[in-house]
């Protein structure tokens, strides 16, 4: 279950039998994660980038065993919370190789990474004028990062683009003066930063090399900095008939965008390192003939994977019932536990005929799957193991929901 190295993983390619073999022994719902195939895809991304700084965006899978392996593998973190910078320097990833890059930092967030730059010699970004004052008052004098705003974006759904959105960052015009101004307070300004957005492909290639083009300019015209960072936010193909993205053409339109500013080109990706190293397993509980469609209710819905009733995500979805092939295929609803409309996985799917009991696999479910799953509905959260069944994350239980409550003392 390991992969072939191939430059994408489709959920037909998972063993069948290997993932009932894990629900049984650990019941669903139940996120299976790789690390094998996380090793790969961050190899892929080293080769394709040989000259670049590699940092893995964090928010993608922040799991412990994620971590360490992108560590092994050489990979930076990129952290864009308090919580994420901990959980890198936990996992092992060296300080220097962190980045914090908030957005809108609450004061508990500043706090912890200013006095974790202490010790870890950490990179903190700032996105405003504002932050930059906030972290004066507090004594920052380690290194400095300049988010900027490139005035372009790019990604897979109008949600996840922020190149251009107001929130992020300092308007392109303006963050050279705020450089200049950092400086002359005595930081100390070692990078540029900017994103246009997530899930970018080869239809948003150019608004990729646009931003290239204007972080490039503006490092050159700033000066002496160590790295100017392009983002990440390289996509992966959620249907099965979608073409893997071509990483050596991003890598060389990067490149060729980027030129020589005098400072390094860095990436941030973590869709890519992630997204097609887990499955989400779940079981069939109910199976309604409706005059509209067949309506498949399972163990996992919304609180467990959260893109499609957010994003209008694709993920694709297979039976792992043994005799799966030989079923009637029908168009289904797939819906989950919760008492909401939107808590809808798949619609209008084509399934071999579902029974009760079956248990179903949900594709590229590596990344901003697990870490957007909630207790809504006071449903615990589910478990994680590795592909060879070692537990990573365990099941919370209905004690859990209530443990960090106060009660008042009887």
């Amino acid at each position: 279950m390991t992969g072939t190295g191939a430059a994408v993983r489709r959920l037909a390619d998972w063993d069948a039998a290997r993932l009932r073999a894990l629900a049984d022994e650990f019941e669903t719902p139940l996120y299976v994660l790789d690390p094998d195939r996380v090793r790969e895809n961050a190899a892929r991304l080293l080769a394709a980038f040989p000259d670049a700084d590699v940092s893995y965006a964090v928010k993608a899978n922040a799991t412990r065993a994620v971590l360490e392996t992108v560590r092994d593998a050489g990979l930076g973190a990129e952290c864009a919370s308090a919580g994420e910078v901990r959980r890198a320097l936990e996992a092992g990833v060296p300080g220097h190789r962190v980045r914090y890059t908030a957005v809108n930092p609450p004061a508990s967030d500043l706090d912890y990474v200013v006095e974790a730059s202490r010790e870890h010699d950490l990179v903190l970004t700032v996105d405003s004028a504002d932050t930059l004052d906030r972290v004066a008052e507090r004594g920052y004098d380690g290194r400095l990062c300049v988010r900027l705003n490139p005035g372009v974006g790019a990604g897979h759904h109008e949600k996840v683009v922020t190149g251009d959105a107001p929130q992020f960052g300092v308007p392109y015009d303006r963050a050279a003066a705020l450089c200049v101004d950092a400086r002359r307070r005595g930081f100390d300004l070692v990078g540029l930063h900017a994103h246009a957005g997530s899930g970018i492909s080869g239809e948003g290639l150019e608004a990729h090399r646009e931003l290239v083009r204007r972080t490039s300019a503006l490092a050159e015209e700033v000066g002496d900095l160590d790295f100017a960072a392009v983002g990440g936010g390289f996509g992966v193909p959620y249907r099965p008939a979608e073409p893997p993205l071509d990483l050596g053409a991003v890598a060389d339109a990067t490149r060729e965008a980027f030129g020589d500013p005098g400072a390094r080109l860095a990436v941030e990706p973590g869709r890519y390192v992630v997204a097609d190293a887990g499955v989400l397993l779940m079981r069939v509980t109910a199976v309604t003939e409706t005059p509209e469609t067949t309506v498949v209710g399972c163990d996992a819905g919304m609180t467990t994977l959260l893109r499609p009733a957010l994003y209008d995500a694709y993920h694709h979805v297979r039976s792992l019932a043994p005799d799966a092939a030989e079923r009637e295929s029908v168009r289904c609803l797939v819906a989950g536990p919760i008492c909401e409309t939107a808590d809808v996985l798949a619609r209008d799917r084509p399934l071999p005929a579902p029974a009760r009991g079956d248990l179903l696999a949900v594709g590229n479910a590596g990344a901003y799957a697990y870490e957007m799953a909630s207790q809504y509905n006071s449903r615990p959260r589910p478990a994680v193991v590795s592909a060879t069944g070692d537990p990573l994350v365990r099941r919370e239980t209905l004690s859990d929901l209530t443990r960090l409550e106060v009660r008042p003392e009887q």
